[in-house]
């Protein structure tokens, strides 16, 4: 059923006194009144955690977690109301029993679903939630699965409904999560609106919204309006309404990068009362070729190159939805259209839909199952799952940014990659039942089987969807990015990336904490900062690891360099349009603690180097260059938007000092969700070694140079090819920097005379629109910084220039 958000702009009330918390003993306390020797009460935040709860007491830190999960928790509050009211709790975390004046009311043994009850209140009512030790259900003995992940400890976490988050050393930090993480609300039964189902489709330009209601009482008439449209409602049955509602001409939704996010107000009108239905979304979704050739999606009949990250959590401690707005925008930002909620996380708010349904970005929903052998077979699990699964689609019906719904992460790679053979990891439940379940509710959606699946093994590269770390973990050249023909990476390009300086945590590998930061996989004898070394030396002839003894700063300089190079070669390989590859989300895209972790923003929501490649790899109008051998360069010219564009097409040849060996230049006109490419030899007219290849004599140039602008002379993308010339030097470039005034503010006119490359704008307190940027030789970028209203202080530099150019109000 879809959410009613309000009854005459009226939502659902927290009517509740101030909530308490205090920890006792597994077992010590059957009941509320069990309560009255306990006396080490503190203040609670609901929704929230009991970890947040004791952090803002000061008895309980991020740096040091001290373990919850062996505990009871308690919960304690007074409501206040009279007559029949319905008590829902959005989300209990795991095993809760929940007491109304001492009578027992719910006891929910499952942290993913939504649970309601009907209660009678007198006035002032005494609210009490406890929340059982889940350590000693964990350590009851329970039937082993047929394996057993690393990743995950302890084994008997399969037969419980709770996040994996906290329980996996070496990925996340170890935080008990304990408590009422939702939001519980106290709503009075009246005669109103007790459940709708909204369904939307496109047909060509026709949307059509069809709406099925449950009133509560005696309705004279019932009214469904949408898009400038009405229809009636007619009754079907006792209490039910259902109708349907055709509008022509509907502006349809697109993801953010191929068009606008267009959303329509749904509502019903019962006798003149309003029914705030929320927004909904017309769009078709489709595949564009077999699950077994690689996934690839179309949106409204338009394919579509999917790219993003990986969500997690914005607060691991509560829970909460603070700083959810302010990662999406970020997303948005770098261009991202998907974003993939993993099977080892927990289901996000419905506040986190509303807004990728606001933003154009499309989510990818793991069911919450991760790496284990879940027991499928046994009906009160089966009971739970389904219960699960039912709840989220609900919760999520009118949301036409959730594009997809996957059956878990690595369980099927798991099983697999420890020998098994398909007959036992390519379970039922995932590989049929969830589709049919999915078609039930939501037959818009596509269905994933496990993440990955769909080749000859689950982590094939070429079939289904794969978790590609080719380039990345398993330290394969960049070749392999196109070597291995990715179908659809639904993870990918996982390194350490170091989070920019003065950002809050460990400074370098010389801080004793710095090492706990690094993500490593259990029982590996190498971490992700390995990772990230192995491609600071291919690219720039270095030693890593004498770098980082002699010179620290510069190995996180280059560090920060080679992540944000691997990135945009990777998907410039991936966005070409001879590519087989249909999407890639990379592994991830927050940080769940301080440190060099995989995300490419920080866990303050500062953006790393990497958010800085991806936002110029993601470009929706975008020029691409790529390396052919023999046949040269190759120039891949992008328009994914809706609209014509008239560009320019320029690609210069030149050494590092700006000597021009070759060049062209050409008209275009690029019309809209089109692709070109062109061949240097095609674009210079004659021969050109423009990749080194033939060698006839000696080299020429350093560098090629893309470059896209508009009819106005505004520069839309660049793009370089960069030739090995040796180990990479420092010295003087010509960088310079000055304060220019622009329509967005204040700005900085970084210019340069040699080729600069990684061009890093610094700028402590203040975040600016581009970094680790190349310059071509002889040219300048002007750069601006998101809500600063002056010029903030801070440095340009350049890593191949031994040049370090300050700017700002105080320089």
């Amino acid at each position: 059923m879809a959410r009613i958000r309000s009854v005459d702009d009226r939502a659902p009330e927290v009517r509740f006194g101030p909530w308490r918390l205090a920890a006792t003993p597994a077992g010590a306390c059957a009941g509320p009144g069990d309560l009255d020797g306990v006396t080490d009460w503190i203040v609670a935040e609901v929704p929230g955690t009991a970890a947040g709860a004791l952090r803002a007491a000061g008895h309980w830190s991020e740096a040091a977690p001290e373990p919850i999960h062996d505990r009871d928790v308690w919960y304690r509050t007074r409501i206040t109301g009279s007559g029949p009211a319905r008590l829902r709790f959005g989300g209990l975390a795991t095993l809760a029993e929940v007491w109304l004046d001492g009578v027992p009311v719910l006891c929910a043994r499952a942290m993913f679903e939504e649970h309601v009850v009907d209660v009678d209140l007198g006035g002032a009512s005494d609210l009490a939630l406890c929340f059982r030790a889940l350590r000693a259900e964990l350590d009851r003995p329970a039937k082993r699965g047929r394996w057993r992940p690393r990743m995950i400890t302890p084994g008997s976490l399969r037969h419980v409904r709770t996040s994996v988050l906290g329980f996996m050393p070496g990925w996340c930090p170890e935080i008990d999560l304990v408590g009422p993480y939702r939001p519980i609300t106290v709503e009075p039964v009246r005669p109103r609106a007790s459940a709708a189902d909204v369904r939307t489709t496109l047909d060509g330009d026709v949307g059509r919204v069809a709406v099925r209601l449950r009133v509560d009482g005696p309705v004279g008439t019932v009214l469904l309006r949408c898009g400038g449209g009405e229809a009636p409602l007619a009754e079907v049955g006792p209490g039910l309404f259902a109708g349907a509602l055709a509008l022509p001409g509907i502006a349809p939704w697109w993801p953010h990068t191929h068009g606008a996010p267009n959303l329509h107000p749904v509502e019903v009108r019962v006798d003149g009362a309003q029914i705030d239905l929320g927004r909904v979304g017309f769009r078709t979704l489709s595949l564009t070729r077999p699950f077994a050739e690689g996934l690839a999606l179309a949106v409204n009949g338009v394919p579509l190159f999917c790219r993003g990250a990986v969500w997690t959590p914005p607060d691991l401690v509560g829970l909460g939805s603070d700083g959810t707005r302010a990662l999406l925008e970020l997303a948005r930002e770098a261009g991202m259209n998907m974003l993939r909620v993993p099977g080892t996380t927990l289901y996000p708010a419905p506040d986190f839909y509303d807004l990728c349904d606001e933003f154009g970005i499309l989510v990818w929903q793991d069911l919450m199952l991760a790496n284990f052998d879940y027991p499928h077979a046994e009906p009160a699990f089966a009971a739970a799952l389904d219960r699960e699964l039912s709840g989220f689609l609900d919760r999520t019906q009118t949301a036409p940014s959730l594009c997809m719904v996957c059956g878990g992460s690595e369980v099927w790679q798991q099983a697999a990659m420890l020998g098994a053979p398909r007959a036992v990891w390519a379970d039922a439940y995932c590989a049929e039942t969830l589709a049919e379940r999915v078609a039930a509710w939501r037959p818009d959606l596509v269905v994933v089987p496990n993440s990955p699946s769909g080749g000859d093994l689950p982590f094939s590269p070429r079939g289904g969807c794969t978790h590609y770390f080719g380039v990345g973990a398993y330290r394969r050249p960049l070749e392999d990015a196109r070597r291995a023909e990715v179908g659809f990476a639904s993870e990918c390009l996982a390194f350490a990336n170091p989070p920019e300086p003065g950002t809050p945590g460990p400074t370098g590998p010389a801080d004793p904490l710095w090492q706990a930061g690094i993500p490593q996989d259990r029982g590996a004898d190498w971490d992700f900062e390995t990772v990230r070394d192995h491609y600071v030396g291919a690219l720039y002839g270095v030693d890593p690891a004498a770098l980082r003894a002699e010179d620290p700063d510069r190995y996180l300089e280059l560090g920060r360099a080679a992540v944000a190079e691997v990135m945009e070669a990777t998907f410039a390989e991936w966005r070409r349009p001879r590519s087989p590859t249909a999407g890639g989300l990379v592994l991830m895209l927050r940080d769940l603690a301080p440190g060099a972790g995989w995300g490419v923003i920080d866990w303050t929501h500062r953006p790393k180097s990497a958010w800085y490649a991806l936002k110029r790899a993601f470009r929706p109008v975008q020029v691409l260059l790529t390396d052919e051998g023999l046949d040269g360069l190759h120039v891949h010219v992008l328009n994914e938007t809706a609209a014509v564009r008239a560009l320019t097409l320029s690609l210069t040849f030149c050494d590092g000092a700006g000597r021009v060996a070759a060049r062209a230049e050409r008209d275009l006109v690029a019309g809209p969700r089109t692709a070109l490419t062109l061949t240097s030899a095609t674009l210079l007219g004659r021969f050109f070694d423009a990749t080194d290849s033939y060698r006839f004599g000696p080299r020429i140039h350093d560098l090629a140079h893309a470059r896209l602008t508009d009819a106005d002379g505004r520069v839309i993308a660049e793009s370089f090819h960069v030739l090995s010339a040796g180990p990479l030097d420092r010295s003087a470039v010509g960088l310079r920097a000055e304060a220019v005034a622009t329509e967005a503010g204040p700005g900085l006119r970084i210019s340069t005379e040699r080729f600069a490359r990684g061009v890093q704008v610094l700028a402590p307190g203040a975040r600016p629109t581009d970094s680790g940027f190349h310059l071509a030789p002889g040219s300048s970028r002007i750069i601006t910084f998101a809500e600063a209203a002056r010029l903030p202080r801070g440095r340009v530099r350049a890593i191949n220039s031994d040049e370090i150019v300050e700017f700002g109000h105080d320089g």
